[in-house]
C-alpha cells in the first residue's frame, strides 16, 4: 500500500536526518570529537575518545543507512543503541520533558521508540531493502530493533559507565 511506504519513508528520512545530524555536531560542532569526548568523560563513558568516535560513526552510518533504506532492521538498532545510551547515562536523571534542566528524555525515547516502530513496519517498497529482497519487518524486525540495539546499548554501559567516578590521569 503506498501509505504503508509513504510512513515509512517518512520515518526513514526523520529519523535518517536526525542522526547524521547528531553524529556530524559531534563531529564537527562545537568542540568536535575532542569536545564531545571530554564530554562522555565528564558523564562516565570511559574512554571518552573511544565511545566519541564510535558514537560518531555509528549515528551518521545509522543516518546514511535509513536514508537509503538498507539494512533497516539494523539501522534502527544502531539508533536503538545509541540513543539508550545516552538515555541512561545522561537524560533519565532530568524527568521527562526535554525542556528541563539538563534535558529530560521526552526526546530520546521517542527516537527510540520511532526506530523500533520503523524496524517493524519496514522500510517500504521505495528502499534498497526492497530493490535487493531484503525483508526484515514485523516482529523480527521489531526484535532485531529491540534486543540487538537496546542489548548493545545497555552492554555497552555495563562495560564503560562508571558515573560518579572520577577520569584517570
Amino acid at each position: 500500500m503506498i501509505e504503508i511506504d509513504l510512513a515509512a519513508t517518512v520515518l526513514r528520512v526523520a529519523l535518517g536526518t536526525t542522526m547524521i545530524a547528531h553524529g556530524w555536531n559531534h563531529a564537527f560542532g562545537g568542540g568536535r570529537l575532542p569536545g564531545t569526548a571530554r564530554w562522555f568523560e565528564s558523564i562516565g563513558i570511559r574512554p571518552g575518545r573511544l565511545h566519541a568516535l564510535l558514537a560518531t560513526l555509528t549515528e551518521l552510518g545509522a543516518g546514511a543507512l535509513l536514508l537509503l533504506g538498507l539494512l533497516n532492521a539494523l539501522a534502527a538498532a544502531m539508533v536503538v543503541g545509541t540513543m539508550t545510551v545516552a538515555l541512561i547515562a545522561n537524560h533519565i536523571k532530568n524527568g521527562y520533558f526535554i525542556f528541563r534542566p539538563g534535558e529530560g528524555y521526552e526526546y530520546v525515547l521517542l527516537i527510540i521508540l520511532a526506530a523500533c516502530g520503523l524496524a517493524a513496519l519496514g522500510p517500504g517498497r521505495w528502499s534498497v531493502d526492497h530493490l535487493v529482497g531484503l525483508g526484515l519487518d514485523g516482529p523480527l524486525g521489531l526484535a532485531v530493533a529491540a534486543v540487538a540495539g537496546g542489548g548493545g546499548g545497555l552492554l555497552l554501559l555495563a562495560v564503560f559507565w562508571r558515573p560518579g567516578a572520577r577520569p584517570q590521569g
